[in-house]
């Protein structure tokens, strides 16, 4: 038995990973009080807007809203792939902390599970784009 993740359960969990992983940045920002640097507030500008189309495609069963969902991901994606660069040293520019103060999105000690925040990030906008992709899949129509 194989399972096929396209149409509305690809849309479902495009949904439910834009909707985490925006609660998550609202939960670091207004909850821990972290004010996100300019690359963090960029990548917001995509995923929040994520959050809340896919879900009203979802709620008035659009199974086409995916069309936006990668072209939403793709931009935030590639916002969060120039901040992978400059974290890990790729790009030869020095890194901007959130604050000047405070903890930044950057620091060693702001890893969740090991991860950077920058790269979950960069998993988030992949998977976003992807399972927004796989719901324009008519799973009618598959062989």
């Amino acid at each position: 038995m194989t399972v096929r993740l396209t149409g509305e359960p690809a849309l479902i969990g495009a949904w439910v990973v834009a909707l985490c992983a925006s609660l998550a940045v609202l939960f670091i920002g207004e909850v821990l009080g972290q004010m996100p640097c300019l690359l963090c507030w960029y990548q917001r500008v995509f995923m929040f807007p994520l959050a809340i189309i896919l879900g009203l495609g979802l709620w008035w069963g659009d199974t086409r809203i995916g069309r936006y969902g990668v072209l939403l991901s793709i931009g935030g994606g590639a916002i969060a792939l120039w901040h992978v660069g400059l974290y890990v040293g790729i790009i030869p520019e020095p890194i901007q902390p959130c604050t000047a103060t405070g903890p930044s999105c950057t620091d060693d000690n702001q890893l969740i599970v090991g991860v950077p925040i920058p790269l979950l990030s960069l998993l988030a906008f992949a998977l976003t784009a992807t399972l927004s992709a796989l719901s324009l899949k008519d799973p009618g129509h598959e062989p």
